[in-house]
């Protein structure tokens, strides 16, 4: 009796954590009509329209999300049909039918997973590509360099650049976010992204796009975005990189041409016309230093 009204107890409280966490889930203050608050509602994604291939990729979270959760209703309702069609009776102390193999019944968990997970690889293989797509004329073309602890941009399109500097967030909580590197991209024009190191490995991320990409010494990726909504959005390193790792944090600022002709103007104006190049890379620079002093 004492276990029964134990067990009735646990099932009540984790109902109710259930409940809690469901509440917390619904009232995040996240908003996809407001750019920059983040990319979740809840517990689904929520930036279908903040840039050409967001959508695809939601469809596909979404997609994944509603067969598991359906197979998982499937699984629970044949597991309860078990336990209340074969229980024991009363007074029945017999051993049910003892079976060494049951050939449609194997043969059905064998071809129902493979065709489920085929289905997910179909999707998730047309989704991929349709993100890696880079056949289209960009209209803005943009280089990146990820570096210890910072970035590079080299606007190639407008032969200008910004070169990044560590910025601690030690004693510069406030307003720290301020002086972080921005890279400026124009609303509804085309924009591929070339990604490079500078000495090892990074990852660039921007959360509200639903991508990232790495950058590998020696390895030159590409990819390109449509961004469609205006506003300032954040951007990351996602791959532990070092001791500052956690610095290496930037601004995407998605605006009009107008605006971003301006901020083309004023790296012009501060004398960062060119771009910089590989010549500013950690080995370059090693194998230089060693070359000097033979």
């Amino acid at each position: 009796m004492r276990e029964t009204q134990h067990r009735h107890r646990g099932l009540k409280r984790g109902a109710a954590l259930a409940a809690v966490a469901a509440l917390a889930a619904g009232c995040s203050d996240a908003s996809p009509s407001e750019p920059g608050k983040g990319i979740d509602v809840g517990f689904l994604p929520s930036t279908r329209g903040m840039t050409d291939r967001t959508g695809q990729l939601i469809d596909l979270w979404n997609g994944a999300w509603f067969a598991a959760i359906g197979v998982a209703i499937l699984i629970w309702a044949l597991v309860l049909w078990c336990v209340v069609a074969y229980r024991r009776r009363k007074n029945d102390n017999t051993l049910p039918v003892q079976l060494r193999y049951h050939v449609p019944l194997e043969i059905m968990y064998t071809i129902v997973p493979i065709i489920m997970v085929g289905v997910l690889f179909v999707f998730s293989t047309r989704a991929t590509a349709e993100m890696n797509d880079v056949s289209a004329e960009p209209d803005v073309e943009i280089e990146v360099y990820g570096k210890q602890w910072s970035w590079d941009f080299n606007y190639t399109s407008d032969d200008v650049y910004y070169s990044g500097d560590r910025i601690s967030f030690i004693g510069n909580e406030v307003g720290a976010e301020e002086t972080l590197p921005t890279l400026y991209l124009p609303v509804d024009e085309t924009v591929e992204f070339t990604v490079k190191s500078r000495d090892v490995i990074h990852s660039f991320w921007i959360p509200a796009f639903l991508y990232k990409i790495d950058m590998m010494p020696g390895q030159v990726n590409t990819f390109q975005v449509t961004p469609q909504e205006e506003g300032v959005y954040s951007g990351k390193c996602a791959e532990l990189c070092g001791e500052y790792h956690a610095e290496m944090v930037f601004n995407v600022a998605v605006v009009d041409r107008e605006t971003y002709d301006a901020e083309m103007e004023k790296l012009r104006a501060e004398g960062n016309v060119g771009t910089r190049g590989d010549e500013y890379n950690r080995q370059y620079q090693v194998k230089e230093t060693s070359d000097g002093g033979n």
